[in-house]
């Protein structure tokens, strides 16, 4: 059995005294750093033929290039979570949060301001790298503290719940990045979207962080007045003497992060390449499964408070074990069947999302949560939530396609040996 509490438990510092406004705070920011990270995701295209040099050879080069940087992105999310998490451990969580939504909106404001290849040369892409750089590090620490600052900031029995907006504001970023994609390729002309359409919603978006910055300037702070009085953690301080939580961390989520980025981003392409559903079918699915995704989050976190963590990570874990494979090889060239089976999948993952803030929070000692959190979170997301698009395309282009399904289901087992011997926490006091 993994050993959760560490160190001398003290659960008397109180919740928040407004709950509402630290949920909004959490819930705002988050919701436009996510809006900042899609809006890269929809708008490649139109970035990777102003961005990078054109290929006489092969048209796809640039986009190629365009989404290598979209990786580089990704992968300093963990040091996001390390270097962010160390500041809210060390100075507040507060103060990470607004460290993190500063940073999401300067490098917005620097992609939608990066110079074409035309203008400058080498230098457009440089300056673009630069950008993504700090976006990963931004959402990295963004998890890690605001997972630390929602959770506690709950009252008794509440926990879950307040974990779920974690993920109501992530969808809620990723919809908006998406309308104000599509709205502006339907309205303006391909010259204008090219010349400066798609620069368009970064502006927006580091506008959109001035207004989270301004909201969470007026959030409380969560960590105990005796954890401020207490020396500060050092950096790798969590991994070095929590090792076995950090670990566990990696078991939680694994199975988690294959399945959302699988059901939430990868999906429709899952479908056109390997079930010949049309491209546009594919994202109205998308999209409206992704809000119905959205809607289920609070009631997942009802459902754990009530009757704890275990039961719904185990109906996430073999749920999606035992499903994954019937339903994606039940895709076919249908829009209905794509939408069923995207929304089923979506009910599954709900038991992991909703509540993985929370379990995530309890695992760690306050003195070194957000650190403790986000490291490992985070390398775990990028080692298979963003690998998951380019591992199900390989499976394909190796004429093995049947074989994706079961590399989900199978990570998703294993999380779920995990879930069994993970201690109930949701009746217990937080450690604060």
């Amino acid at each position: 059995m993994v050993a959760i509490m560490t160190e001398t438990t003290r659960t008397d510092s109180p919740p928040a005294s407004r709950p509402v406004r630290q949920l909004l705070a959490a819930s705002v920011g988050n919701a436009v750093e996510w809006y900042d990270w899609y809006a890269y995701t929809f708008l490649a295209t139109y970035i990777a033929a102003e961005v990078f040099p054109k290929s006489a050879d092969n048209s796809l080069v640039p986009l190629l290039s365009t989404f290598a940087v979209f990786a580089v992105g990704f992968f300093m999310r963990p040091v996001g979570g390390l270097l962010m998490g160390a500041v809210a451990d060390r100075r507040g969580r507060r103060s990470a949060l607004t460290v993190t939504i500063l940073l999401m909106g300067g490098s917005s404001l620097l992609v939608g301001l990066t110079p074409t290849y035309e203008t400058v040369g080498v230098l457009a892409p440089v300056i673009l790298v630069l950008a993504r750089l700090l976006q990963g590090l931004s959402v990295g620490g963004e998890f890690a503290a605001s997972t630390t600052f929602l959770v506690e900031s709950a009252g008794p029995g509440r926990r879950g719940l307040f974990s779920s907006f974690q993920y109501v504001s992530t969808t809620a970023g990723q919809l908006v990045a998406s309308g104000i994609a599509t709205l502006l390729v339907d309205t303006l002309s391909d010259g204008q979207m090219n010349g400066w359409g798609w620069r368009v919603p970064f502006v927006l978006g580091a506008v959109l962080s001035l207004v989270g910055f301004w909201i969470r300037q007026g959030a409380e702070e969560t960590r105990s007045a005796e954890q401020r009085q207490a020396p500060r953690p050092g950096l790798l301080e969590a991994l070095r003497r929590h090792p076995r939580q950090s670990l566990l961390i990696c078991g939680i989520t694994a199975g988690g992060t294959i399945a959302y980025y699988t059901w939430t981003s990868y999906l429709p392409t899952y479908a056109e390449l390997n079930a010949g559903i049309e491209k546009s079918d594919a994202l109205l699915a998308g999209t409206i499964s992704l809000a119905f995704f959205g809607l289920l989050q609070p009631i997942g976190g009802l459902l754990s408070d009530r009757f704890g963590r275990r039961p719904l990570l185990l109906f996430f874990g073999l749920g999606f074990a035992l499903l994954t494979v019937p339903l994606l090889h039940a895709l076919h060239d249908s829009f209905a069947t794509l939408l069923l089976v995207q929304c089923a999948g979506m009910v599954l993952l709900t038991g992991f999302t909703s509540i993985s803030a929370a379990v995530n929070a309890e695992v760690f000692p306050p003195r070194v949560r957000a650190a403790g959190i986000g490291f490992p979170y985070s390398l775990t997301v990028a080692m298979f939530g963003g690998t998951a698009p380019y591992v199900g395309t390989l499976f394909k282009e190796l004429g093995h396609a049947n074989l994706f399904p079961w590399y989900v289901a199978v990570l998703c087992l294993g999380s779920s040996l995990v879930y069994l011997r993970l201690p109930e926490t949701a009746h217990k006091p937080l450690e604060r």
